[in-house]
C-alpha cells in the first residue's frame, strides 16, 4: 500500500481514538463512540446555501468530519463558526482547520459562547449535539435559540441515533421534517430539519 494510503488510515484511526476518548471522558457531551461517517456529513452539508453570503454555524463538530464536508460544500473557512465543548477536540480542530472560527463553549448558552458574534445571522445551522441526553424542555430551548439566528425558513439540521425527532413537534413555533435515514453510519443515523413555521 502507498505511503499516502497508510497515512490516511492512520489519521482515521487516530480520529476514532480521539472520539472514543472523548466519549469515555464525557459520554453525555459526545453521544457516540466513533465519529459521524463522511456519507452523513456530506448529506448534512447539502442544506447549506454557500452563495447566500451568510456564515454557517456548526455545533458539536467533534473531530471535524462534518466540518470538512461543510468546507468542501463551498463554505469559506472564515465563514464557518464551529462550537465545541471539549477542549481536546477544540485543540484538534484548530490544528486541522486553520481559518475556521473554532469556539470553545456551551451550545446551550450561545449568547455567552458566541460573545461579540452573538448577533450574527447564519445561513443554516448544522447540529451534532447528542440531544437525547437532555430533557425535552432543554432541547426545545436549544432549537429556539438556533432558529432565532436564521433568516425565516432557513434550516437547522440535526442528527440523532433514535427513531424519532429528538425535538418533538408541538412545543413551539417551528416545524419538523424528516430529512434522511443513513445506514452507512455507526450507528445508523436519522437526520431531521427544523424551520420556523410558515408566515401567515
Amino acid at each position: 500500500m502507498a505511503a499516502s494510503g497508510l497515512r490516511r488510515i492512520a489519521k482515521k484511526f487516530d480520529d476514532e481514538l480521539k472520539f472514543f476518548k472523548g466519549w469515555i471522558d464525557k459520554p453525555k457531551a459526545v453521544g457516540a463512540i466513533i465519529p459521524t461517517s463522511s456519507v452523513t456529513a456530506r448529506r448534512m452539508a447539502t442544506v447549506i446555501n454557500a452563495q447566500s453570503g451568510l456564515p454557517v454555524l456548526e455545533i458539536g463538530p467533534g473531530t471535524g468530519v462534518i466540518t470538512k464536508a461543510i468546507l468542501r460544500h463551498g463554505v469559506k473557512p472564515a465563514d464557518l463558526y464551529t462550537i465545541e465543548y471539549s477542549a481536546d477536540f477544540v485543540a484538534h480542530l484548530r490544528r486541522n482547520f486553520p481559518g475556521v472560527n473554532v469556539i470553545e463553549g456551551d451550545a446551550f448558552d450561545l449568547d455567552t459562547t458566541l460573545g461579540s458574534k452573538s448577533g450574527l445571522t447564519f445561513d443554516s445551522i448544522i447540529s451534532g449535539v447528542p440531544l437525547l441526553n437532555f430533557p425535552v424542555e432543554k432541547r426545545v430551548a436549544y432549537l429556539e435559540s438556533l432558529l432565532s439566528r436564521l433568516p425565516h425558513g432557513r434550516p437547522v439540521i440535526q442528527l440523532t441515533y433514535g427513531p424519532k425527532s429528538p425535538i418533538p413537534a408541538g412545543h413551539g413555533d417551528y416545524k419538523v421534517e424528516h430529512f434522511d435515514f443513513i445506514l452507512r453510519n455507526i450507528p445508523p443515523t436519522q437526520l431531521w430539519i427544523y424551520r420556523r413555521a410558515p408566515l401567515n
